[in-house]
């Protein structure tokens, strides 16, 4: 397979301000989730690991990651548990407001297969799913990758809605980050992970409207990012490190992995939904501007 991923999924609720709306919208999300329907979209093979609830919102998840190509024969329901929530509070063009109702429901250091992580090019995770106690098993498919040699990308996500204690937040992502050889970094996340921005790994910072800049082999390379319409910027990072990781699968020029990601990013955030807006192949040249 091309990548595998794991990762916590919850149902997702939208709506306005919430005291005041009387609508709201279902969907669901989570850090990788998007990385996972958006390579999948791009024509890769691409696996999820993670563990629901045995409710409805737990069959909402598999359905989608199923409908969209997305291997989940390795996901865990955990009977008698119900699946996390969300709740967004959305402005147009803007980033939401975000409340995390987490549950029980964990993936464990047991739940990882070892023989199917050691058969994907890319291993990719988050420090969300770091943040939300199913670090033991991230650790492990992490180590497992490196061993055999398998790329690992790692998208730093720090969300201090989840880290009560930031010197633990530093502890925890600077060791995950060090691990990386293909490490996505926000602007505002570099001094977090500082030590982890030395070394041969490939360091992409993402800067959002103002483009994103990488790092190969001692060279860096920028590209801007796109001017196009946005609904709700919410997921355009996890689509970002979609469109890069696909082009780093083709082998493309870091400058062109730069590019896919940013065209790729923009398409999500034309839309409400943090993956349902996620370009095809066929799709990526409408909103291809001339370079």
């Amino acid at each position: 397979m091309d990548v595998y991923t794991l990762g916590e999924a919850f149902g997702v609720v939208t709506s306005g301000r919430i005291r005041h709306e009387h609508e709201a919208r279902l969907d669901v999300t989570g850090a990788e989730l998007p990385v996972a329907v958006g390579m999948a979209r791009l024509g890769h093979t691409v696996s999820w690991l993670g563990k629901v609830g045995d409710d409805e919102l737990g069959c909402r998840i598999l359905s989608a990651l199923r409908g969209e190509g997305v291997d989940v024969s390795d996901a865990r329901v955990e009977e008698g548990s119900p699946t996390g929530m969300i709740l967004k509070e959305s402005r147009t063009g803007q980033a939401a407001r975000l409340t995390y109702y987490p549950t029980a429901v964990r993936l464990a250091q047991g739940n990882v297969p070892v023989d199917r992580v050691t058969q994907a090019s890319i291993l990719h995770v988050s420090g969300i799913t770091a943040a939300l106690n199913a670090r033991d098993a991230m650790n492990a498919a992490v180590r497992t990758a490196r061993i055999a040699g398998v790329t690992v990308s790692v998208s730093v996500d720090y969300d201090e809605r989840l880290w009560p204690d930031l010197r633990e937040a530093e502890e925890v992502l600077n060791v995950l980050a060090c691990a990386a050889d293909v490490l996505f970094v926000r602007q505002s996340e570099l001094d977090l992970v500082k030590p982890a921005l030395t070394g041969d790994r490939e360091v992409i910072v993402n800067r959002g409207l103002r483009g994103a800049s990488v790092r190969v082999n001692g060279v860096r390379h920028d590209a801007p990012g796109l001017n196009a319409p946005v609904v709700d910027p919410g997921g355009s990072g996890p689509a970002f490190v979609a469109g890069y990781l696909s082009a780093l699968l083709e082998q493309l020029h870091p400058a062109d992995r730069l590019r896919r990601g940013a065209l790729v990013a923009a398409f999500a955030a034309s839309g409400p939904s943090d993956w349902q807006s996620l370009p095809t192949r066929e799709e990526l040249p409408l909103l291809e501007v001339d370079r």
